[in-house]
């Protein structure tokens, strides 16, 4: 496979300039101006014009505008939604539903639960039909991060999708409500309160069909939810000491109620507090009595366990008013000063680094306890994150994941998305599976997952697909020529140019002599490039696709 991709690579590059690029690669490039920096890790990479914005604008300004986003204030991106079309296509079945073959808009963004639900009925509904309102969700996600003016949102939907991951692939019921899922609960919450966040991340129809809460009754409750909500969701792996500790009252702190960490006994009882929790899906109950089928959240006292219980060293008297103790569940993991440490790493590794610096990380534990109870909780941390010296700071100690490298390349090239079935297919290639990451830990976010010697090969294979790649063709359109002003003559020139344009920096001299070269064409690269219209575009687009390989633009 590593092999094949060299080829490709090979198809476009000469051996020299590929052995050039990855000499380079080995190094850490050079830092640009804390504007650029901020555009890389608070949106998915500036587009042209957008660096110079925040310059004049201020960046501390520009960032509050970034937290205060107004959809009535991105007319670019909702002209991008109202004109999109996504092919579908399918056969008919006699008395049962006629044959589709249309490009139809995203229709499904702002559907209610009782307009989704209804498509639940395979009898009367093609498969296609169920899958539609989970791929319609994936193209606005493309067009979102593509086109939107407030990107730091976009970023912290993606963020919050991977802490609170679910796939698509685990439950059909989970595609068919996904943008229930993004609006109502990730959207919804990305900047406000954790504590509310929790509530209606454990009441949605994808995390109970996804962790199998929906099926929890009383002796035994299903512990797949509660595991992952102290595991992933709040407390984190750190503080699971299961390993030291075989009794609750053992847990240094746990006799006065605040435990250090947690057991497998507190998810044990956790998934007790659970029971009860369901979705209203129609299920059989007892004898013939059923569920009702609506697709939203119930609470069914009969399946709930109401003896007492004992979470995080907090004793719950038995027969609670009904949910209770669930509630008093998603407090005590919300309040606990790990999910605070947890949380506040995850959100400063997103930003800043791999290994974010344990100040700024305190600085953020402290404003999220301060304002634990405040409905904008998740926007304050997000303001002494991003105000923070340390966020301008550590460059290169972040890789761009694949989704971010694809769009931020899109952006930086003003190319024009057209949606269409190919679009997630090389992102796929990538490892990176958006709505179906297979696990409840969603997408690792280190540069160690990421980079390696056949990901790197992968990775700049990327620019070359994306910029010549038949099947890419109907997704995305590129001007580059017509981009390029008259005024840049010599091969330097159109390279600083792009360089420029891509980067908003400047490079190594070796990486910009690798370019102008490449595109110089055999000729100097102080005069225009040689050869034929048709050989200069092709090198032309060639060396932007070069640009997107160094290590200036795969680092943010």
């Amino acid at each position: 496979m590593a092999k094949q991709r060299r080829d490709f690579l090979q198809s476009f590059f000469p051996k020299q300039t590929l052995q050039d690029l990855a000499a380079q690669s080995q190094s850490t490039p050079l830092p640009p101006d804390a504007e650029v920096i901020a555009l890389n890790r608070i949106s998915y990479g500036p587009r042209p014009g957008d660096v110079a914005t925040v310059k004049k604008k201020g960046l501390k300004r520009y960032i509050l505008e970034q937290l205060n986003p107004k959809d009535n204030q991105d007319p670019v991106l909702k002209q991008q939604l109202a004109k999109a079309r996504l092919k579908i296509k399918y056969k008919g079945k006699a008395g049962k539903f006629p044959s589709v073959d249309e490009d139809r808009p995203l229709k499904h963004l702002n559907a209610s639960v009782d307009q989704l639900w209804k498509l639940r009925d395979r009898k009367k509904v093609h498969r296609k039909e169920q899958q539609r309102p989970a791929q319609e969700v994936l193209v606005a996600t493309w067009l979102r991060a593509t086109y939107s003016k407030w990107q730091l949102r976009e970023v912290m939907v993606e963020f919050w999708h991977n802490h609170f991951n679910v796939s698509v692939q685990a439950d059909a019921r989970i595609a068919l409500t996904l943008p229930i899922y993004d609006r109502d609960v990730i959207r919804k919450n990305c900047f406000g309160n954790f504590r509310d966040f929790l509530e209606d991340v454990a009441k949605s129809v994808a995390m109970q069909y996804y962790l199998d809460n929906v099926y929890s009754k009383a002796s035994p409750a299903n512990e797949n939810y509660a595991r992952e909500l102290f595991e992933l969701h709040t407390l984190g792996a750190d503080h699971y000491l299961n390993h030291l500790y075989d009794q609750w009252r053992e847990v240094p702190g746990a006799t006065e109620g605040k435990p250090q960490g947690y057991i497998d006994e507190d998810v044990y009882e956790a998934a007790r507090a659970f029971t009860g929790w369901t979705i209203a899906d129609g299920s059989r109950i007892k004898g013939g009595e059923r569920l009702p089928n609506t697709g939203k959240f119930y609470y069914y006292e009969g399946w709930h366990d109401n003896y007492q219980k004992r979470v995080l060293g907090t004793e719950f008297s038995s027969n609670q008013s009904p949910m209770a103790d669930g509630k008093k569940v998603l407090d005590l993991v919300a309040y606990h000063p790990g999910t605070a440490q947890f949380v506040c790493t995850k959100l400063c590794r997103r930003l800043v680094a791999d290994e974010p610096p344990q100040a700024l990380i305190d600085k953020a534990v402290d404003v999220w306890t301060k304002h634990q109870k405040s409905p904008d909780q998740i926007k304050q941390v997000l303001r002494t994150i991003l105000f923070s010296p340390e966020f301008t700071q550590n460059w290169g100690k972040k890789v761009k994941r694949p989704f971010e490298l694809m769009i931020s390349f899109l952006r930086a090239t003003e190319a024009q998305i057209t949606p269409h079935k190919n679009m997630n297919y090389l992102l796929q290639g990538m490892g990176y599976m958006m709505y179906q990451w297979p696990t409840p830990t969603g997408h690792p976010d280190v540069a160690s997952y990421w980079i390696n010697s056949n990901m790197m090969l992968t990775r700049w294979n990327l620019m070359s697909t994306l910029l010549f790649g038949r099947r890419w063709h109907k997704s995305v359109k590129f001007s580059l020529k017509q981009q390029t002003p008259a005024s840049a003559k010599s091969a330097y020139a159109i390279t600083d140019f792009w360089i420029k344009r891509i980067l908003n920096s400047e490079v190594k001299p070796q990486i910009r002599s690798m370019l102008a070269n490449y595109l110089a064409g055999g000729g100097s690269p102080s005069e225009p490039p040689f050869g034929n219209p048709k050989d200069v575009n092709f090198r032309l687009k060639a060396m932007v696709a070069l640009i997107g390989m160094t290590p200036d633009f795969q680092w943010r």
